[in-house]
């Protein structure tokens, strides 16, 4: 699969003059597009509309006999997925990438060979090479997954029947936001996670936030609990756990959310062997692999496992390829987003890790219920959470839990990559009344100067 990494790389280098080929194993856009971030928005929206519209009244809104049809939600999710797919293939047209799907596997010379799908094989030859096929979802062994009883997140994307009752192993971004669609269209779900808390790479604040409106919701919510045993029985699957308690679970089907692993199954010839860390491609400061020539970008490399990471690394490698003078960097600093409801967005240090670092700062917090724009749009959970410095005032990390937060992230991305300060927030005007706002009031509340609460 080339996801983001692969089809952004190939643009960016034909945009430098390069003659590029872009090899997918199954459509444009990878995993990302057509698997992943994309068709689960898609759903996450579905979702979002479904209970808005079970709160009309709150609007003055009366809906009457409010009904849905499952089938018709992961119908569009797939329609949007295939318009983003078809998109990525006009640009490859435009900017004249050469588009061949089949399987690619790179040989030490650096030759391409492709077998397509109508079992015809290509050699395609190249100075350079760029690798980006990404992960597969991690899956439990000796569990079979076949889609009804048992899924990853690929089959949960399509799955024709909607269980009424969903198993969910795992609580990160994935699971969770798995955890919300289903929960949403009324499946009785149940999450574990091995963490103390879900979400574990984010907050505890923010995490605990969701995990309360998960509980609120109706999802049973299950933290250091770890799976032992897993059974398929005639209608479902029966699982064992053991931590906090000791109990069996039985549900119409269990959606394994544990990672993912790096996607190389037919990557490599014989006589070809890169240098691997902790099981994935290892590279140098400019992108390249073991062997000279073969680059590597993308969830291929590791985490963080972001589609949005991986596409400015295919930026990176690519132009330190090719544009003089280029010094590609690794990525620090980056957002991450989770779409359940409500979302959760950060970006740079937690209190955690600062505190691990040594590092002295502040904290600055601002509720939602105290925006005129969060309380107009009847969005009122949640909070803005930054950390500033404590010697030079420079904005460390954000941490938002609420609506939109996903969006509003990017001030909070960009202030950090600007190394911007207090003052500089402060002094910046934000729009009244949005909810950004809350971005300003958080930075003055590190100071004691916040006017709204």
């Amino acid at each position: 699969m080339v996801g983001p990494a692969g089809y952004v790389g190939a643009i960016r280098a034909a945009q430098l003059g390069k003659k590029v080929a872009c090899v997918e194993m199954e459509r444009a856009g990878g995993t990302c597009l057509n698997w992943g971030c994309i068709p689960t928005k898609s759903l996450l929206k579905n979702a979002e509309v479904y209970q808005m519209m079970q709160h009309a009244e709150d609007y003055g809104i009366t809906v009457k006999e409010l009904s849905f049809d499952f089938a018709k939600v992961v119908q569009r999710s797939r329609g949007v997925a295939d318009k983003m797919a078809k998109g990525i293939e006009f640009l490859f047209k435009s900017k004249k990438v050469d588009y061949f799907v089949g399987r690619g596997t790179v040989s030490k010379d650096k030759k391409v060979r492709v077998m397509g799908l109508d079992g015809k094989e290509q050699v395609l030859e190249a100075k350079k090479v760029l690798l980006a096929t990404g992960t597969t979802p991690r899956r439990l062994p000796g569990v079979e997954v076949d889609g009804v009883r048992v899924m990853t997140s690929r089959e949960a994307l399509v799955v024709e029947k909607q269980p009424k009752s969903l198993v969910i192993l795992g609580a990160g971004a994935i699971g969770v936001e798995f955890a919300y669609f289903f929960n949403a269209f009324g499946t009785k779900v149940t999450l574990l996670e091995m963490l103390p808390q879900i979400l574990p790479q984010e907050d505890h604040e923010t995490a605990d936030v969701v995990a309360k409106s998960f509980v609120k919701s109706g999802i049973e919510v299950w933290t250091e609990t770890k799976m032992e045993k897993t059974e398929l029985t005639t209608g479902g699957v029966r699982v064992t756990v053991s931590g906090k308690e000791n109990k069996t679970i039985e549900a119409e089907a269990l959606l394994v959310a544990i990672g993912v692993q790096p996607q190389l199954e037919g990557l490599l010839d014989k006589g070809l062997s890169l240098e691997l860390e902790k099981g994935y491609l290892k590279t140098d400061a400019t992108y390249q692999t073991s062997v000279p020539g073969i680059y590597a970008a993308g969830d291929i490399i590791g985490p963080p496992w972001l589609a949005h990471v991986a596409s400015h690394e295919a930026v990176e490698a690519v132009e330190g390829m090719f544009v003089a003078g280029k010094k590609p960097h690794k990525v620090t600093v980056f957002p991450g987003c989770t779409y359940c409801h409500p979302q959760i967005a950060s970006v740079g240090l937690t209190e955690k890790k600062a505190k691990e670092l040594g590092t002295k700062f502040k904290v600055g917090k601002f509720p939602y219920r105290a925006s005129g724009k969060a309380v107009a749009a009847g969005e009122v959970d949640g909070f803005v959470k930054v950390l500033v410095g404590e010697k030079h005032g420079e904005i460390l990390g954000a941490h938002i839990v609420g609506a939109e937060a996903t969006e509003l992230i990017a001030e909070m991305s960009l202030a950090i990559t600007l190394e911007a300060t207090v003052d500089e927030i402060l002094s910046t005007i934000h729009a009244h009344p949005t909810l950004s706002e809350m971005l300003m009031e958080a930075v003055a509340a590190s100071q004691g100067e916040a006017i709204h609460i």
